[in-house]
């Protein structure tokens, strides 16, 4: 059976832009739900100052308390030296760097240019594979920026490769404001699938136009076979006026086993960990399997719904 990897970034990217405080211990319990779920890569916080990113505040010590277990992997941001140091220092075994594919976007979001920003990785990189720490690339607005519109597809390979050269084992592309469709998906994979294997590129989807499930769909025809996504939805970006969450984990899961593809995920348990976050943050799932699998549930016919 073919397998697909799913990274969560819920506790990361789906967090990180919540208004009301999310506490550690909220955090922690919504991880060990995640992992009970079979759930592997898990993107839990951001090495950053609290002062701009508030929600990440306390991310040493939610990696010094994660419950740990054979097979599961832990990442954080990292976006300088600074962040590193302190992430090795609470035993973060991969840590990932940000760039994006927009000059507009990269000034908005880290103040610096496109270029600069990779010489801040670099230092960051070089450190963390001198440590044993493995490294994950983002790019971000790969189909499409608030600011610029539309992104050509070559800036975003070159850039790709540019990460990998620096030695990040992979790269995953993010349409950060969910205006690709699978026309778009195709060609921005075409484009890097010439210099770039599959396995080193993964897919990371935002919902803003409902074509997230679309375009990994498409992304998996191109022999994608690692997506990211956040449980229940979570997410937005607040450079990105508009953008909604990231595609819901609950929603690729039900995908890949419907497509005949492994992720060793429950999905049933997968819910459950979507129910207990947007229980504490009070508010609806943006999961479409979640809201069915519920609504079966109390027509007694859960079985039923969770077949593909």
């Amino acid at each position: 059976m073919d397998i697909v990897r799913i990274v969560e970034v819920g506790p990361r990217d789906g967090l990180q832009n919540e208004k009301q405080p999310v506490g550690i211990d909220t955090r922690l319990g919504l991880i060990a739900r995640l992992v009970a779920a079979g759930l592997t890569h898990i993107e839990t916080g951001s090495f950053v100052s609290p002062r701009w990113v508030p929600q990440m505040a306390g991310s040493a010590e939610l990696m010094q308390r994660l419950p740990r277990a054979p097979g599961v992997h832990y990442s954080a941001l990292t976006p300088n030296l600074q962040g590193l140091e302190a992430a090795l220092a609470a035993g973060c075994e991969e840590v990932a760097v940000f760039g994006a594919a927009s000059e507009t976007f990269s000034q908005r979001n880290i103040n610096c240019s496109i270029a600069e920003s990779f010489q801040r990785f670099g230092a960051v990189v070089e450190r963390a594979l001198a440590a044993g720490v493995r490294v994950r690339g983002y790019v971000s607005c790969v189909l499409g920026c608030p600011y610029e519109g539309d992104i050509e597809p070559a800036r975003v390979a070159v850039l790709a490769r540019q990460m990998l050269d620096m030695g990040c084992h992979e790269v995953s592309l993010g349409d950060t404001i969910g205006r690709g469709n699978p026309r778009t998906t195709r060609a921005l994979l075409q484009a890097c699938l010439r210099n770039i294997p599959p396995d080193q590129l993964a897919g990371h989807f935002h919902d803003t136009y409902g074509m997230a499930i679309a375009n990994i769909s498409s992304a998996l025809e191109m022999g994608l076979r690692t997506f990211d996504s956040a449980i229940a939805g979570l997410g937005g970006c607040p450079y990105a006026p508009g953008a909604s969450g990231n595609v819901a984990t609950e929603d690729v899961a039900y995908l890949m086993d419907s497509l005949g593809f492994w992720t060793g995920v429950d999905l049933a348990l997968l819910a459950d960990a979507g129910h207990y976050i947007n229980a504490q943050l009070g508010r609806p799932t943006a999961s479409r399997v979640a809201q069915a699998l519920r609504a079966a549930s109390r027509c007694g016919d859960a079985s039923a719904a969770a077949a593909p």
